[in-house]
């Protein structure tokens, strides 16, 4: 039944669930979603990137109006376009005024989200669905029981990691976002106890085009970081998932997978 998803549960002795609500790249899979993770604990759900698919998604897992916060890594639409249809739920469906989520942009992206909805003839759509701000990356988040932090990192526009931790119980889980081969993660995520990253590319770019990773390189980057877990991400289901798992185990010593939809992670 959509939108009956069940709650965060402590028969888990984890202070949080991630589940993968899409993992697309720039194009979603058949019948899948672009970039979006839902993050919970006992009193908080937060939803990190909205990309397109996402929405659908989270409405099988989630009453949408319940999302207290969702935050946004970078203004690339497969992270953030459907952040629309989620602002139509909440303005004009049957849970109007029953939440108004808290919906944390990079610098620049309040701007761009105006601009997207007034093309729509709603020029009060993200203003009256959501309680918008622009994070600064320098600073951290409290969102009710979740913590969030951001980390600049290399891609073609302003893009952040995001980590996420429950006051409830410890654990952590990183999100790299879209990134070439970096060090940016090294202290950021040194030790995190799940770490999501891109593994987009078959082979690596040429040194005029680096904004994206293969799965060799993610887990050179997971295994700099410690990493007690590895999920690669943004990975297309044209993509042969065989090849970038053995190619990311053949870089990082730790537990590799690569992430499906509706998948779970307690951390």
């Amino acid at each position: 039944m959509a939108d009956s998803g069940t709650p965060y549960s402590r028969r888990y002795s984890h202070a949080m669930r991630v589940t993968v609500l899409g993992k697309s790249p720039s194009w979603p899979d058949a019948g899948g979603a672009c970039s979006g993770y839902l993050v919970q604990d006992e009193q908080t759900t937060a939803l990190v990137d909205c990309g397109s698919g996402v929405f659908a998604k989270l409405r099988g897992v989630c009453n949408y109006a319940a999302v207290d916060v969702v935050v946004i890594s970078h203004m690339h639409a497969d992270h953030f376009i459907d952040l629309v249809p989620f602002a139509c739920a909440l303005t004009y469906g049957p849970r109007h005024g029953t939440g108004r989520p808290r919906l944390l942009l990079p610098a620049g992206g309040a701007d761009a989200l105006q601009m997207l909805a007034r093309g729509g003839g709603h020029d009060d759509l993200m203003d009256g669905a959501f309680a918008v701000s622009e994070y600064d990356p320098a600073d951290s988040v409290a969102a009710n029981s979740l913590t969030i932090r951001f980390s600049p990192v290399p891609h073609f526009i302003a893009t952040y990691a995001i980590e996420v931790s429950s006051t409830e119980g410890g654990g952590r889980f990183t999100f790299g976002s879209d990134h070439r081969l970096t060090d940016a993660l090294d202290t950021f995520a040194a030790d995190t106890d799940l770490l999501l990253l891109e593994a987009t590319l078959p082979a690596p770019e040429s040194e005029s085009s680096h904004g994206h990773m293969t799965a060799a390189e993610a887990g050179k980057v997971a295994a700099r970081c410690n990493a007690r877990r590895l999920v690669l991400t943004h990975i297309s289901d044209e993509s042969d998932s065989d090849r970038a798992l053995a190619e990311a185990q053949g870089t990082f010593p730790g537990a590799v997978e690569v992430a499906r939809e509706g998948a779970v992670y307690d951390v």
